[in-house]
């Protein structure tokens, strides 16, 4: 197994198991403390799927038999990071729902005039933001694994380039050699006769 591969897996590890532990504590935070969780939460979700792209990088550059079981892996680390992102969601959007309600209770408790429309508009505002955000991230996802897969076409096209120049030249060797052949025997020839 390579090196770089056990170093990447390393600190992927290490940062899953922070990223499971920071989730756990951010559900019951309150307030400003839970933004900031959040927050560091998203930057280690960031740096996780930077990790997993260098993992992924580094075994389609390895031999067959490695590379099979290290993708596998890797299938296993992005199966989990997923299920994390779906907590920091599941949070979030608890967060961002949570505070809708208590800027609607707000503004009923000051004014009474806040008229049912106005409540409903509101909601509708927050569900399509929350809507266009999520669209985004989905994106910005399609777009990370796009982006990943276009790599793994270049390098598995280089490889393929390799293998052919290098059986352009087996095949130009032969050639010259069968060439030099028949040249020393047609010598012979005209020297027998």
């Amino acid at each position: 197994m390579s090196e770089v591969f056990e170093g990447y897996e390393r600190q992927y590890c290490e940062l899953s198991d922070n990223l499971t532990r920071s989730c756990t504590s951010a559900s019951v935070l309150h307030g400003e403390l839970k933004k900031q969780k959040l927050s560091e939460i998203k930057e280690g979700l960031d740096e996780a799927d930077a990790l997993i792209r260098k993992m992924d990088l580094e075994a389609r550059s390895l031999q067959p038999s490695t590379k099979a079981t290290l993708l596998a892996k890797l299938r296993d680390y992005k199966h989990y990071l997923s299920n994390l992102k779906t907590d920091v969601k599941r949070i979030t959007s608890t967060d961002t729902n949570q505070a809708a309600q208590e800027l609607l209770e707000s503004g009923i408790n000051e004014t009474t005039t806040v008229s049912a429309d106005q409540k409903g508009r509101l909601l509708m505002s927050t569900e399509r933001l929350n809507q266009s955000t999520e669209r985004i991230k989905e994106s910005r996802r399609t777009m990370l694994e796009t982006e990943e897969l276009g790599v793994s076409i270049l390098q598995d096209l280089h490889q393929q380039r390799q293998s052919l120049l290098h059986a352009h030249s087996t095949v130009r060797a032969s050639s010259n050699l069968g060439f030099q052949i028949y040249r020393v025997s047609l010598s012979f020839a005209q020297e027998k006769d």
